[in-house]
């Protein structure tokens, strides 16, 4: 076979792969992740449920890519909105406030992340070393946050800790962001993270004089 002839079919199958992806994940919305099933997705792609096999040998692995892909383009958003910046309180916000704004642009995203195709929130998972790469994959989006506390004077303990605290507390504005209940508190949830972010990081300046 020429190189020619193997490129068109790396190409062809990457595209049916995709294409399994972007059914899935609408299947995967619908129906959740222990309602969905491989006919269903095959159906909605348009192939038989054998020709997934070929790319995918379960509903898991699929949903595993679909979630690994997410937080790749979640690390690649806040590595690119940091990579220019050599001031560490700036980093650090800009690091959070990407965070931030990936997921309130893309509500679907956070429901893959969090395992809510699955059908509300409860304690979930895919293979031990699956969640194991995932977490590190969430663990290194999240990590320019941690390393600009630390680059500010903290320990890395509390740098770990300043991390966590603004990923929970922008998960929790993002859920009621895209379930409306920010609505009956009458506040804006951009405007509470940046005051979070701002909160966090006039601590560190308090403790630690710049």
């Amino acid at each position: 076979m020429t190189d020619q002839k193997i490129s068109r079919k790396r190409v062809l199958a990457e595209g049916k792969r995709q294409l399994i992806l972007g059914a899935a994940k609408e299947v995967f919305a619908s129906e959740g992740l222990e309602g969905a099933s491989l006919r269903a997705i095959a159906a909605k792609a348009g192939y038989t449920p054998a020709a997934l096999y070929f790319h995918f040998p379960s509903k898991e692995a699929i949903y595993a890519d679909l979630l690994r892909s997410s937080l790749l383009s979640l690390q690649s958003e806040v590595s690119r909105a940091v990579s220019e910046l050599n001031q560490p309180r700036c980093s650090l916000h800009t690091a959070a406030m990407a965070f931030y704004h990936y997921y309130a642009r893309n509500a679907r995203e956070l429901d893959l992340g969090f395992y809510l195709f699955r059908g509300g929130m409860k304690p979930a998972g895919l293979s031990k070393e699956t969640d194991t790469e995932l977490n590190k994959a969430l663990d290194n989006a999240l990590r320019p946050i941690a390393a600009a506390a630390a680059e500010l004077g903290v320990s890395q303990q509390e740098a770990d800790l300043i991390m966590v605290g603004i990923f929970a507390h922008a998960t929790g504005l993002l859920l009621l962001l895209h379930t409306g209940r920010i609505k009956m508190f009458n506040a804006a949830p951009e405007a509470l993270m940046e005051a979070f972010v701002e909160s966090k990081l006039r601590e560190i300046e308090t403790r630690i004089p710049q």
